[in-house]
């Protein structure tokens, strides 16, 4: 499935940004992130180790995607710092566009454009940013569709894939400007155990055969754990636990237990009206 993805006239699209091979892809030191002055984490540390794949979890309305707005920029933090590729998140404009070009981002919704085949979709950010030959930017294109396993739905329009084929859609556009670090948002959502399945297990593929390092942001406990080499849970306003998968499903912590059990009692609190994680 990585063949054509991995062989080829295909050249990664490179912005030089200095990092050691020690250094973590992604840092986070002390950091609390805000909305509207209401503290929604605080006091973050976190360290994601290059070609890595690192799943976040934790119930919904934890902070997970807050996490994530952070690591792109969208999101400044109130108090600590972030840090991607070695160097802190810029705040211009332009610093921000250089370092976003090394991101690819997996939306939970697609973002597919409905009006664009399935080809055109993941060549558009090759158009918008790499200044290359029409020619060379189908290629390019055409081979990350094959590491998806859609080459043959090139021609077709969105409305025409099924929910897994249009999430493996999405994950060729995310890695077409050939992205070094990789963050999902809420990947699972909306498919059916098959299609998690395959999903979760290309992207395990594309992060150890092209050193890929992945973030998954995810509650969807079963199907990602088995698959990553770090396990992250956000919630009550902070990290609840940072360590390896085995380390996790083997904790006896009360919340640590609620959210892996699923258990409606316990330390995270919920609200009895709207559902959500009480604040």
């Amino acid at each position: 499935m990585l063949r054509g993805y991995l062989s080829g006239p295909v050249q990664p699209v490179e912005i030089p940004i200095p990092m050691t091979a020690t250094t973590a892809v992604v840092h986070l030191s002390n950091v609390r992130l805000e909305y509207g002055g209401r503290a929604v984490l605080r006091g973050i540390n976190l360290s994601v180790a290059k070609g890595s794949m690192t799943a976040v979890l934790g119930p919904s309305g934890s902070g997970k995607s807050t996490l994530l707005a952070a690591i792109t920029g969208e999101l400044v933090p109130a108090q600590g710092q972030v840090e991607v590729f070695g160097q802190p998140v810029p705040r211009d404009a332009r610093g921000l566009l250089a370092m976003r070009k090394r991101l690819g981002v997996l939306l939970q919704g697609n973002g597919l454009l409905t009006d664009l085949t399935v080809l055109e979709n993941v060549a558009l950010p090759l158009r918008a940013h790499s200044g290359l030959p029409a020619a060379e930017i189908q290629a390019r294109a055409l081979a990350k569709l094959e590491a998806v396993g859609l080459a043959a739905a090139a021609d077709r329009f969105p409305r025409e894939l099924s929910g897994g084929m249009a999430r493996r859609a999405a994950l060729a556009r995310a890695l077409a400007l050939d992205p070094p670090l990789l963050l999902c948002d809420e990947p699972l959502t909306g498919l059916d155990p098959i299609a998690s399945g395959v999903v979760m297990s290309l992207l395990r593929q594309l992060n150890q055969s092209l050193g890929l390092t992945c973030i998954v942001v995810s509650h969807h406990v079963r199907e990602t754990l088995p698959v990553c080499d770090q396990a992250v849970v956000v919630a009550n306003g902070g990290l609840a636990f940072d360590g390896t998968p085995e380390a996790l499903q083997a904790s006896q912590d009360p919340l640590l237990r609620q959210f892996l059990d699923g258990s409606p009692h316990g330390p995270i609190a919920f609200d009895d009206v709207t559902g959500q994680r009480a604040a």
